[in-house]
């Protein structure tokens, strides 16, 4: 397997040495940033998407996006860069998270909020290294898909390539299916609504992602059923929701609320920014989304696997009327 010529050198005299890598089936369907930044510690994350725009890391000769697969065979250009490293990096921690299902090809844990699910962008580490350290006798541990920082709930995690591939095809299909929970200002009603506004992502500089409501975004679709109100004095109902995710865009749960007027409680990005400061101070502290159910078919023995996270206690609190679909 070819080394990535992507990697932090020491400032040196040394030449710079543009290498080409030929993608094998142990990379084959990944997507050429994570591809990149997987091999690339110790670079800024901003660094490597700008080394892509600007047509240095090229595949199969042509200029590429951050966001595209990689397929069996690609040869991709991969220029060095030369960047000074600290003397000393502290290892990572190894940590193990709840675990709601695992056996010889998937794990899938119960993520904390406040945990990302991997290094990046000032996070010296994530939930995939932390296991990483935890496990190293693990020959193979990647993230099957990714959550926010601040949503807790269902992760999934490949132990096996074959199985990472199949998972991965089945959430693009639209083959498994995934229900959250969250907890918004407003009184939503105890009914369901379809939120189809289409979403369009785009990406800073900085490499940190930014959606909005666009009429030339991506077809998005979310369920949303209302499970209960709460009301906080005079002024203030919060609502707690079940949306169901038809499809699988960035942010969609969070960016469809808010425009729908009921943004998620906790939410920096979209959400209420004078409301989240005044509900922090009564002890809400949190981003209030979790990825509560998942339905997908076991990548090897094609069972139907259907897993649920514990929903946070915090987002009972204060919830006395619940709605009869809430079970």
């Amino acid at each position: 397997m070819n080394d990535l010529a992507l990697k932090p050198q020491a400032l040196s005299n040394r030449p710079a040495i543009v290498e080409l890598v030929v993608i094998d089936d142990t990379h084959a369907g990944q997507r050429l940033d994570n591809w990149l930044l997987r091999r690339a510690k110790g670079v800024p994350k901003s660094h490597v998407y700008q080394l892509v725009r600007s047509g240095q890391v090229r595949i199969n000769g042509a200029r590429c996006k951050p966001d595209t697969r990689l397929a069996l065979g690609d040869s991709v250009r991969v220029p060095p860069v030369r960047i000074a490293i600290r003397e000393e990096t502290a290892p990572v921690k190894g940590v193990e998270f709840p675990v709601v299902f695992e056996d010889e090809a998937l794990l899938v844990i119960n993520k904390p909020a406040g945990v990302a699910v991997h290094g990046g962008s000032g996070v010296a580490s994530g939930v995939i290294e932390q296991l990483r350290a935890a496990r190293p006798l693990a020959k193979f541990l990647e993230l099957v898909h990714r959550l926010d920082r601040d949503t807790s709930g269902l992760l999934m995690i490949a132990k096996k390539r074959a199985a990472l591939t199949e998972l991965q095809r089945q959430l693009r299909e639209r083959e498994s299916g995934k229900k959250y929970q969250a907890v918004v200002l407003g009184r939503w009603p105890l009914r369901t609504r379809n939120l189809t506004e289409p979403l369009l992502k785009r990406v800073l500089a900085n490499g940190e992602k930014h959606v909005m409501v666009h009429p030339e975004g991506q077809q998005a679709h979310t369920r949303v059923l209302g499970l209960a109100h709460q009301v906080l004095g005079k002024e203030q109902t919060l609502s707690r929701v079940m949306c169901d995710l038809l499809t699988g865009r960035t942010h969609q749960i969070r960016v469809h609320l808010a425009h729908a007027g009921m943004p998620i409680i906790g939410d920096a990005k979209y959400g209420d920014f004078e409301v989240n400061k005044q509900l922090h101070k009564r002890g809400f502290k949190r981003m209030y989304l979790h990825a509560w159910q998942l339905a997908v078919r076991h990548p090897v023995s094609r069972q139907m696997l259907n897993l649920e996270a514990p929903l946070p206690a915090e987002f009972l609190r204060g919830f006395e009327q619940e709605s009869a679909h809430a079970s």
